[in-house]
């Protein structure tokens, strides 16, 4: 998925029964947050997603897009409920992953109020040699956007688990 492009539609079915559509969303900001109940680096990243969510209020719109052919209903409640409360979408065949460009987890990807991507990749900047976040890339590119400025930054790496496609 390239920078600066309009983000392609989808629709998936999220964990509450509804269905979610992206192009719905025109006129918000949306932060679409590629997720796994699995993995640490996600389990990590929860508490500051869920901090900056509650800062933002009204103002942008998170969904936790869980695409591990691997993961079970079951275990992405659990892990919703426990680590959220989030907005889980069921990715069943990777098909939102696959039309972002997406890799590991946690990857994400904040769209602007036209739906275009203004930010792709890490949720911070812990990496193999930084254990510690002194920045939070995602909160940043969605506060830049309330504020009605670009991001300071437009892309990191992402940095997680691979995500777990069917053969």
């Amino acid at each position: 998925m390239e920078l600066n492009r309009l983000a392609p539609d989808f629709e998936l079915r999220g964990l509450d029964g509804r269905l979610y559509r992206l192009g719905d969303c025109r006129g918000q900001i949306l932060v679409v947050d590629f997720w796994s109940c699995d993995c640490p680096h996600v389990e990590r990243t929860d508490a500051s997603l869920r901090a900056a969510s509650a800062r933002w209020g009204a103002g942008a719109l998170l969904w936790m897009v869980a695409s591990n052919a691997n993961e079970s209903d079951a275990a992405l409640e659990n892990a919703s409920r426990s680590r959220g409360p989030f907005t889980v979408l069921k990715d069943a065949g990777h098909r939102a992953a696959d039309l972002f460009g997406a890799q590991v987890t946690p990857e994400v990807f904040v769209m602007d109020r036209g739906g275009v991507v203004r930010y792709r990749g890490a949720v911070d900047d812990v990496s193999l040699r930084r254990r510690a976040a002194t920045r939070f890339f995602a909160a940043e590119a969605v506060e830049a956007l309330l504020a009605g400025r670009l991001p300071p930054v437009a892309e990191v790496p992402a940095f997680g688990c691979a995500i777990v496609r069917d053969p």
